[in-house]
This record gives C-alpha cells, sequence and structure tokens, in this order.
C-alpha cells in the first residue's frame, strides 16, 4: 500500500511541475523542450536545471525555449539563444572552448609553476654571504656576553 501511494504521489508531483495550460500541443516538440529544460541552468538557483526548479526566472526561460521551439527553432539555436542572452554559464554543460579550458587548467598550472619552484629552491643550495667586519665584530661581542 506505502508503495501505492508512494507511486501516486510521484506522479501528481511529476503532473504539478508543468502547468498543463504552458505545455506545447505538439508532443514531439515539448519532448524536445523538456530535453533541452534538463541542460538548462537556473540562474537562481544555479546547481539545479529550469526542469527541476521552482524559481519564477526557471518558467520564464521554460516559456522562453517553448515559444522559440514554437517558432520552429533548431535545439542547437534555441541553445545559441540562451547563450547569446545569458551567456554560456546558463548550460549545465558548456561546450568546449579555450577559455574554459584556460579556466579549468589554471588552477593546475599555478600548483604546478609552485611545485617546480618550491623543489628548485630546497635542491639548490643558497650561498651564504661572507659578514662584514663590523658584523663579525658584533657575532663576537654577542658570543662573548653568552659565555659569560
Amino acid at each position: 500500500m506505502r508503495k501505492l501511494l508512494a507511486i501516486c504521489a510521484a506522479i501528481f508531483c511529476m503532473a504539478a511541475a508543468s502547468d498543463p495550460a504552458e505545455r506545447l500541443p505538439d508532443p514531439g516538440q515539448e519532448a524536445r523542450a523538456r530535453a533541452i529544460f534538463a541542460e538548462v541552468r537556473c540562474l537562481v538557483c544555479q546547481n539545479e536545471s529550469i526542469d527541476d526548479s521552482t524559481a519564477e526566472l526557471a518558467g520564464d526561460l521554460r516559456r522562453l525555449v517553448r515559444d522559440q521551439i514554437r517558432a520552429g527553432k533548431s535545439d542547437v539555436q534555441v541553445k545559441s539563444y540562451l547563450t547569446d542572452r545569458y551567456g554560456e554559464f546558463v548550460l549545465l554543460k558548456p561546450a568546449f572552448s579555450w577559455g574554459n579550458a584556460a579556466l579549468w587548467g589554471a588552477p593546475f598550472v599555478v600548483v604546478f609553476l609552485g611545485v617546480l619552484l618550491l623543489l628548485r629552491n630546497l635542491r639548490t643550495p643558497r650561498p651564504y654571504a661572507e659578514l662584514s667586519q663590523e658584523e663579525a665584530a658584533r657575532v663576537a661581542v654577542l658570543a662573548d656576553k653568552e659565555q659569560t
């Protein structure tokens, strides 16, 4: 009985997640829209897709995607429109670019260079500078004071 109630609750929650008035009349277009929803980040929640989010902005983005699909745009064109408008951050899985590679790789390069610099400094002995006569005299005075 509990399993049946859990299944019914899950179905009702999924049905409530999307307003039927907003859905596209063509099931194929609605399926495309839902697939895009899963790939677009909610800009308010930032860790959820717009399909999972209940934020107002996520609802606006869902309507925007549906409008674009209703207008006959392809999935690539819809994503391009969203990235042009909101930046690449709007995609949960951004496309590979050299800018993204530099952004993700820079911390590793900095740590690697830091380790190399540390190893170089630890391996090469530093020659000590000779003490001047004045410094040698001060050391001798301090050493005499310590012995007494």
